[in-house]
């Protein structure tokens, strides 16, 4: 029965999220183009379609993944299994190398398996007529988010200034940005952004959250948030690089 209630109560949420979205397309469509809605009936099912995954999705994230990613995080920080585990201290940064482990296991995966990236690596290898490879884009960027979320990790244990990790990340893409080619750029750049969807985000978030409550002198307010900056920015890295290692393949040949 209690799920049944929060069942509606999202259904509520979403529909109150959805709503504006559709007010902004049909009136677009009836009052400045001023023309009827084509196929009316499907697009009604197809916004109940949206509706109803959208109500699904984020009960679903309520009750699997956000506790799932918790749960990893206690586990894999509590005291007991760090000294039979690993043989530091809880307070010694080697002591979570599982974590790390996890963190880049779980970014890899979940990368894989965005639906986003699936899509614009497949666009990018049709448009570029095979010049780009859509497994080996989506490879790059796995990477990629895998090594970000593992160091993203690695500064919630430490307590490092998040701006160290960022604006270092960045100057270094500035200078991948002037040698890459061309073609690659916008690419790489998007490639960051796709990360950031709907498999990638709630995982990362949970276990983020978690290891911050987890870890000793922590806070998860100001600690528990940023693993996603480190998922945006560590692709467009990979990507350039694997780019340029592209490039200079060729070049050998």
């Amino acid at each position: 029965m209690r799920l049944f209630f929060e069942f509606f109560a999202v259904l509520f949420n979403s529909i109150k999220d959805i709503a504006p979205i559709m007010v902004i397309l049909i009136g677009f469509q009836v009052l400045v183009l001023r023309k009827p809605i084509a196929n009316l009936q499907r697009l009604v099912i197809g916004f109940l379609a949206v509706l109803l995954g959208l109500t699904l999705f984020i009960q679903g994230l309520e009750l699997a993944l956000f506790p799932l990613g918790e749960l990893m995080a206690a586990e894999l920080t509590d005291p007991a299994f760090i000294a039979h585990s690993t043989g530091y201290h809880g307070d010694q940064w080697q002591a979570y190398i599982w974590v790390y482990l996890f963190a880049a296991a779980l970014g890899f995966a979940t990368t894989l398996a965005e639906p986003s990236l699936i899509a614009v690596a497949g666009k990018a290898e049709q448009i570029s007529a095979g010049g780009i490879d859509a497994l080996g884009l989506r490879l790059a960027v796995a990477i990629g988010v895998a090594f970000g979320i593992a160091l993203g990790t690695y500064r919630i244990v430490t307590g490092m200034d998040l701006w160290i990790f960022i604006i270092s990340g960045y100057v270094i893409v500035l200078i991948q940005t002037s040698y890459a080619p061309k073609m690659i750029i916008g690419l790489a750049y998007d490639s960051g952004g796709v990360t950031t969807s709907t498999v990638t985000v709630p995982l990362v978030t949970a276990l983020g959250l978690g290891l911050a409550t987890s870890v000793p002198n922590r806070n998860p307010i100001v600690d528990g948030f940023g693993l996603i900056a480190f998922a945006s920015l560590f692709p467009i890295m990979t990507v350039l690089g694997y780019a340029q290692l592209a490039e200079w393949r060729s070049r050998s040949k």
